[in-house]
């Protein structure tokens, strides 16, 4: 069996969702899971609906809630021709859940406020997609990811309980059969013991599918991307690109750490765990190919390849005392970073001073320099950008720095890491 995953740009309108009926009905004979998440751009459009409703803006919230809903009423009314289709009545379900919560006073903490409403535009999705798969023939049984996927309770970055969840998804898989031959689920989105919706990181629906696979043991993990496969870069910064048919798990693990978009960080090691290949293929033309990454460790073309991170923050740490930067300052200054959830994207110390660099967009940051300045002098460099090339030589690194200042350089044989100006601001 497979399991295939579609992200937001594959469902992102109704011509999109049609496409999806058209590529499953290829693979009707055999059993599948396929994973769906937030159409199109509907995750950040949650998360600001989010923010202003949390911080009691009214005025914005209802808007961004009217352009989120006009957005889902659209796809239907595209995908429904009869306004009385049932469609249309599970998804005004789910919005009045959501205007619910949206006007309720029971917050507990922006984490959890989060993962309680962004978790539906996944829900939102699953509904429409589900509804019109059964309206075009394409008979499934669908299930709610979040009675599935059981976490603990680190909102926005929950860990998975994966015993309890294999035997949730081992069961749902019984109800394939002749007549179901498929399973439609959620990315994202799972619950804590208590039933909380949480969810899995930002773009978590590939790790979504992972989990199903290895639960499932499945013959491999195919994700529908608006690209032909793996690239070397992002073709939306540089124009030049290379597809990368082949590379093994370490490889794209590495990527995957180091921003590359294109796969969730978490996704690969449950599939090297049970070595289930994961296929990259485009939506848009099924029939090529794609990039495979698996356990074949034999010898694929090494060509560079680029991630870039915009926004970046560097952070330099000294402390105030005559200490030097030894393993009980470090102790320290990581717990501080980790009370506020701040992921590190590249370190550095010498004997008096710790750098860091660290997402711009980072909502604890006010929170995490003041705490720093208990103890530590700290000044920051923003507005910074962080390029990582894997497989590089000198005229990669040329060719993207392109004679800005380097502020931070971080060399391995296969990696080198640099954190570059792009119009910096300082304190």
């Amino acid at each position: 069996m497979k399991i295939f995953k579609f992200g937001g740009a594959s469902i992102k309108d109704a011509d999109s969702v049609r496409n999806v009926a058209s590529i499953l009905n290829k693979y009707i004979q055999e059993p599948l899971v396929v994973v769906v998440s937030a159409m199109g751009k509907m995750t950040n459009a949650f998360e600001t609906l989010t923010e202003h409703a949390f911080n009691g803006n009214t005025g914005h919230m209802e808007k961004q809630f009217g352009f989120i809903r006009s957005f889902h009423l659209d796809i239907l009314h595209s995908l429904f021709p009869d306004p009385r289709h049932k469609a249309f009545t599970r998804v005004d379900l789910l919005f009045q859940e959501i205007d619910s919560l949206i006007k309720s006073n029971d917050k507990r903490g922006f984490d959890f406020y989060y993962d309680r409403i962004v978790s539906f535009g996944e829900l939102l999705s699953g509904n429409i997609v589900s509804s019109f798969l059964q309206e075009s023939g394409n008979v499934h049984t669908h299930c709610d990811a979040r009675k599935l996927i059981r976490t603990n309770n680190s909102y926005r970055d929950a860990l998975v309980l994966w015993p309890e969840t294999s035997e949730n998804i081992r069961n749902a898989f019984g109800l394939i059969n002749e007549n179901t031959p498929f399973i439609l689920t959620e990315g994202f989105i799972g619950s804590d013991p208590e039933g909380n919706s949480t969810t899995l990181g930002r773009e978590g629906s590939d790790y979504t599918a992972a989990i199903f696979a290895y639960a499932l043991d499945a013959e491999e993990v195919v994700i529908w991307k608006d690209v032909p496969g793996l690239l070397n870069a992002d073709p939306q910064i540089l124009s030049e690109t290379i597809k990368i048919d082949r590379i093994c798990y370490s490889d794209a693990i590495e990527l995957a750490y180091y921003g590359a978009k294109i796969i969730h960080p978490k996704t690969i090691k449950p599939l090297q765990n049970k070595k289930i290949p994961l296929i990259i293929k485009s939506f848009s033309e099924p029939e090529l190919p794609g990039s495979v990454i698996s356990d074949n460790d034999e010898a694929y073309q090494q060509v560079p390849s680029f991630i870039f991170k915009f926004n970046q923050t560097l952070i330099s740490i000294t402390p105030r005392d005559f200490s030097f930067i030894n393993e009980e300052n470090l102790f320290g200054i990581f717990g501080i970073f980790s009370q506020f959830r701040v992921r590190i994207n590249l370190m550095q110390n010498s004997a008096i001073s710790f750098s860091v660099c660290i997402d711009g967009e980072n909502s604890g940051f006010n929170s995490l320099i003041e705490a720093l300045q208990h103890d530590y002098k700290v000044k920051y460099n923003q507005h910074l950008e962080l390029i990582t090339i894997r497989n590089y030589d000198q005229d990669c690194i040329e060719k993207v720095v392109n004679n800005r200042l380097i502020l931070l350089e971080q060399r391995s044989r296969a990696t080198v890491q640099l954190l570059v100006e792009s119009g910096s601001s300082n304190s």
